[in-house]
């Protein structure tokens, strides 16, 4: 039970203004609204209040509101809290007044009857800003977390290993699926470092033949090969006193790995046609989608290489282990893309947000980015986002569950069949929204079920009559 209560509880506050208390609409509404602490106020003086001290994150203001027009409430919220999305929705309001409001600061308007999935999709959306701006604020102290988006479990432990190896020199080997973002932690260690103040140097080890690879890391004098025209200075020089990062480091010739050893267990190296030994005090990072002890065992990668390069191993989980990421991931990429654009910043829809969440991301978060960039596209002038805009490849569907399989013995003398249920529900339900890592839309896909079925169980798991635990005799 406390991991079912652990998981429904939520932090975005919610400040709702309307002129009358809530009725049982309004109430159900609210206890659709589970990711939010929801404070209710009937006029504007007493939101205005609470928005000039710590608290409310995001404002829902329905009208008519006694003494105050939509107008002058965004201009006053903006005022007092100017990183505060605003919500409006007025009954009687007008096309024109919509543009109106979103052109003073607005984040979105509605009007005639409430549609709640309209709403709750809205909010939501404006969390998941607030939670990128969040983002950005605390990379102000932590400048390398800027691109290194991700609030799951498995990215707190990336972030808490980048934090403690950042300041070092020690090597670290980058493991995961191709598109995990292998990269942007190297660059992360990067920042994190007293070398950060330098570039970072990267080089593919599986996008050049084995002569122009070792050529690229060490370089070459004048007259060394044929169309060695003039010296070069490799990366490795170039690296010194900054990070090298190797990336596909599994594709290295056999021949390469010798020299590359001695220049990790040395620090030195010669050019090619050179026999001036030159000394260099880079870091290397290296990141591999390979499995480099299956190599080792293959006989394809030196073992002593494996041992020296994954003196901290860093591995990158894929997107579908992340999944309550998604929505962090899917708002970053689309400011992100509509800024590079020079365009209005779009809204994505519920539903297809829902769609990128219940989806397996074969191609990891490098995906994700040209799925939102796609969207944007095919868009066009629209500001909202629907599922017809994500052309998602059927390939990356989540694959259907076999039914589970029935453990449950029943004992001699019998048991109490209701609570037997009540306690399989719940245990298949933590194991749902734990593998999500929270997130219900994903746990509801995962049980092949609506999202709105799963909080009524979860609702439903909550009441006392439910709070049993099962004893066999």
């Amino acid at each position: 039970m406390a991991d079912i209560k652990r998981h429904m509880r939520q932090g975005t506050s919610l400040l709702w203004i309307r002129n009358a208390p809530p009725g049982p609409a309004e109430i159900n509404l609210m206890e659709n609204l589970h990711r939010f602490v929801i404070h209710v106020v009937h006029r504007a003086a007493d939101a205005l209040e609470r928005l000039r001290s710590p608290g409310a994150a995001v404002v829902f203001a329905e009208f008519p509101l006694a003494g105050c027009e939509p107008a002058d409430l965004v201009e006053a919220i903006h005022e007092a809290s100017p990183h505060t999305p605003v919500l409006i929705r007025d009954s009687q309001g007008t096309v024109a007044d919509a543009v109106r409001l979103v052109r003073l600061g607005a984040g979105h308007f509605m009007s005639g009857p409430l549609d709640e999935n309209e709403l709750i999709g809205q909010l939501e959306s404006a969390a998941e800003q607030l939670r990128v701006s969040a983002i950005a604020a605390d990379a102000e102290a932590e400048p390398w977390k800027r691109s290194f988006i991700g609030e799951s479990r498995p990215i707190r432990e990336v972030e808490h290993i980048i934090r403690l190896a950042g300041p070092k020199r020690s090597t670290v080997l980058i493991t995961g699926e191709t598109g995990t973002g292998k990269e942007v932690v190297a660059r992360a260690l990067h920042q994190a470092s007293p070398r950060g103040h330098l570039p970072m140097i990267a080089v593919n080890c599986s996008a050049l033949p084995e002569n122009l690879l070792e050529a690229e890391l060490f370089g070459h004098t004048k007259g060394a090969f044929t169309g060695a025209v003039q010296q070069r200075v490799g990366r490795f020089e170039q690296a010194h006193n900054s990070t090298l990062f190797l990336d596909e480091i599994g594709d290295m010739p056999l021949d390469l790995q010798t020299k590359l050893l001695r220049v990790l267990q040395e620090r030195e190296f010669q050019r090619i046609g050179s026999s001036e030994t030159v000394r260099v005090d880079a870091r290397v990072v290296a990141a591999s989608n390979a499995n480099l002890a299956e190599k080792v065992a293959q006989g394809t990668f030196r073992e002593d290489l494996y041992y020296r390069l994954n003196v901290v191993p860093v591995t990158m989980p894929p997107l579908r282990e992340r999944a309550s990421d998604i929505p962090l991931l899917a708002h970053h990429f689309l400011d992100k893309i509509c800024r590079i654009e020079g365009i209005a910043l779009k809204r994505i829809y519920r539903e297809a947000l829902d769609r990128l969440c219940a989806y397996h991301w074969p191609g990891n978060v490098r995906q994700l980015e040209n799925a939102i960039e796609m969207a944007v596209v095919l868009s066009g002038d629209r500001l909202d986002l629907y599922p017809a805009d994500f052309r998602l490849p059927e390939c990356g569907a989540r694959k259907p569950l076999t039914a589970a399989p029935s453990a449950a013995l029943l004992p001699e003398t019998g048991l109490d069949f209701e609570a037997a249920v009540t306690s399989f529900q719940r245990n298949i339900i933590e194991q749902a929204l734990e593998r999500s890592g929270g997130n219900k839309t994903v746990a509801a896909d995962l049980l092949r079920m609506k999202r709105t079925t799963l909080l009524a169980k979860l609702r439903n798991l909550e009441t006392p009559a439910n709070v049993v635990s099962i004893k066999s005799a």
